[in-house]
């Protein structure tokens, strides 16, 4: 069986998607509430609730295939302030990676590291915060890649998200997973440019992974919405005319074609602030009707939570998406257990890895990798 590390854990996503068939070594998260929510649905065998920072190596039992690092995001996304890799919460990439120099320094190091981050960790500081990593990649004996994978491809969320995949240069790479150079959609324009930044020295080192065409997405959004949602009211029909006069004319008018359609329609809101057009900034309400929720986010910093809008003839509802729909948004099963608390439950979702790209990546890469290895120490025994 396989084994891994799985950092900043939050609810365990990345273990959702890579399978039963893998097991946890060691899983480890900051948040209380999260690494709570870890423990009720995966055991408390194998989560640490602590400060990365704090943790050695001899915190990590044995040696893993697989670390996988979802690290925070929030200095590295186009809404953040823009530290980069030397803020406070982004910046928490070193000390696991300071983990990871220790195991290796102990003949422990993982064969294959996955990192997981927003898509604005590849413009970071004009690239620099992608290079540093790139480069601590090569200096420690991997070979690396990066794809750009979006969750849209696979549950009704758009959800784009970078996808850094390192491999011990030790690991024998069979050639069917390369590519010889940039393949669409999964590496954009973006990745290529921020591959071109690359430090010299590591791009011999770089791998163009080779991955299918992703698959044809089989649910829409309103497959997804509770018909009694749990945790959550439906708004007033005050509440919601509110909702509607904060949208602008062309937002109204998506409204009204979807009162036009004969069908029931499920659209997605967020609010948002837009220039006035005198010079000022207005709360809009935004919808979209083509059958994908927009991105989760967490509820704090003042992002605001996603709002359905179900429309029937002239009938209109809204409400706060669910917690449970949010879940399934990520692609988690409706028997995992979710905070009881609303925030904490959109938090958990709005943070987390999208479950179902998790288990195309593993399919795609980090198994034939191992299987290719273990198939190799093998043959040399």
């Amino acid at each position: 069986m396989r084994t891994f590390y799985e950092f900043f854990a939050g609810g365990g996503m990345a273990r959702a998607g890579l399978g039963d068939n893998w097991q946890c070594l060691f899983a480890n998260d900051f948040d209380s509430k999260k690494a709570a929510c870890y423990v009720a649905n995966w055991g408390n065998e194998d989560m640490v609730c602590e400060d990365v920072a704090k943790l050695t190596s001899g915190d990590l039992p044995n040696s893993a295939d697989l670390a996988w690092a979802s690290f925070p995001c929030q200095d590295l996304s186009l809404a953040g302030a823009g530290a980069g890799l030397k803020g406070d919460r982004s910046g928490t990439f070193w000390p696991f990676w300071k983990l990871m120099l220790a195991l290796k320094d102990e003949g422990r190091a993982p064969r294959v590291i996955v990192l997981e981050n927003v898509c604005g960790a590849l413009t970071s500081h004009e690239g620099k915060d992608f290079s540093a990593i790139c480069s601590a990649l090569g200096r420690a004996g991997y070979y690396f890649g990066a794809v750009v994978a979006n969750a849209v491809n696979f549950v009704p969320q758009s959800r784009p998200r970078l996808f850094i995949i390192a491999v011990d240069s030790r690991v024998s790479i069979n050639e069917s997973l390369r590519a010889s150079g940039p393949l669409d959609p999964w590496h954009t324009a973006a990745l290529s440019e921020a591959f071109q930044k690359v430090p010299k020295t590591h791009k011999p080192k770089w791998i163009w992974w080779n991955l299918p065409e992703p698959p044809t997405r089989q649910t829409v959004f309103a497959d997804l919405i509770e018909d009694k949602p749990t945790g959550i009211k439906w708004h007033t029909k005050a509440e919601t005319k509110k909702l509607l006069d904060m949208m602008s004319d062309l937002h109204r008018a998506k409204v009204k074609d979807a009162q036009k359609s004969g069908t029931k329609k499920v659209g997605a809101i967020y609010k948002r602030t837009r220039p006035d057009g005198n010079g000022g900034r207005v709360q809009r309400a935004e919808v979209r009707f083509d059958d994908v929720a927009g991105c989760l986010r967490t509820p704090a910093g003042g992002s605001s939570r996603q709002v359905i809008m179900v429309v029937e003839g002239r009938a209109i509802r809204s409400r706060l998406l669910s917690p449970r729909e949010a879940a399934r948004l990520m692609g988690l099963p409706d028997t995992y257990k979710l905070p009881a608390r609303y925030n904490d439950a959109y938090h958990l979702a709005g943070d987390g890895v999208a479950v179902p790209v998790v288990r195309f990546l593993a399919e795609q890469v980090l198994e034939p990798l191992l299987a290719a290895t273990t198939e190799a120490s093998k043959k040399a025994a």
